[in-house]
């Protein structure tokens, strides 16, 4: 077992990909943490998390998979891809839930694009896992459920389970193609996150709709733009849900709710995608567990 995850860790690194340990039969990094950092070796100089460890040297794994059956983890960041992450529903027996690949599949296709063909590999829980290469300096992060249902992705900061490995599931097996491909143009327009605009005044359209419901969207739309980079989907999250009950009370039409809400989330650095799908689920909470006007 352990020579068969060695060489699934070497095979991952011969093709330039930063590889680490993952404990055995699980995805869990087999690392130290910070507070049980003995302050040696790659921690000499302070301590080092999975991702600053991953590594191509085949000497260095063969050291590291010597000491155990550790399953493999790739550091995405790194190794510059961008994984897309095809989930399938937790409940197999629900119906209801959507599929990552037949979502994306939705998605590629109102795009008018093919799924794009690439290395592909096959995770223990049905799923898929879709390799790209990011082009130089793209800045990309890690979404879930931003693009599409059950559909999250995997760059800078994160990490997949290798081809190869083993959890109580099954295996990681490789599904297909032989190499990453570039990741496809439209794909990087919809993860690219929108350049920070400078804060101006927020111009919103002349609609029907109460004062109130007006002056509460602008002055929600305001902290939007103005929220810190670690708060910024929770901030927009927050803001149109308070501002769903004017929607639900009738002063406000939810197209100029979305529109005024999408232009500051976008103008903060989201995603145009990570902008649809949080507000979206913020209105239709908010709508839905508005109190009567006269009782709020």
């Amino acid at each position: 077992m352990s020579e068969h995850l060695l060489r699934a860790a070497l095979a991952a690194a011969d093709r330039g990909w930063h590889v680490f340990p993952l404990r055995p039969g699980t995805k869990r990094p087999a690392l130290h943490g910070e507070t049980a950092c003995p302050g040696t070796g790659p921690c000499a100089s302070g301590h080092a998390k999975w991702e600053e460890r991953a590594t191509t040297d085949p000497d260095r794994i063969r050291a590291t998979w010597a000491h155990g059956a550790y399953n493999v983890g790739i550091a995405t960041g790194p190794s510059r891809l961008l994984v897309i992450d095809l989930d399938v529903p937790k409940e197999k027996g629900s119906s209801d839930a959507p599929c990552g690949a037949a979502t994306f599949a939705a998605l590629c296709e109102r795009a008018g694009h093919a799924v794009p063909a690439t290395y592909r590999v096959r995770t223990a829980s049905g799923g898929e896992h879709l390799y790209f290469t990011a082009p130089d300096g793209a800045r990309l992060g890690n979404t879930a459920g931003t693009v599409a249902a059950s559909v999250d992705t995997r760059a800078a900061g994160g990490y997949v389970v290798a081809a190869g490995s083993i959890v109580p599931g099954g295996r990681y097996e490789v599904e297909g193609g032989t190499a990453a491909v570039s990741l496809p143009g439209w794909l990087l327009a919809l993860l690219r996150p929108a350049p920070v605009a400078p804060a101006v005044p927020l111009r919103l359209p002349a609609v029907d709709g109460s004062r109130a419901a007006l002056a509460a969207l602008e002055a929600e739309c305001a902290v939007v733009v103005g929220a810190p980079d670690g708060l910024r989907n929770v901030t927009l999250n927050r803001c149109a849900f308070k501002v769903g009950r004017f929607v639900a009370w009738g002063d406000l039409p939810r197209h100029v709710a979305e529109d005024a809400f999408q232009a500051a989330g976008e103008a903060r650095g989201l995603t145009a995608a990570e902008c649809r799908a949080t507000i979206r689920s913020a209105l239709d909470s908010s709508v839905r567990k508005a109190r009567p006007r006269e009782t709020a």
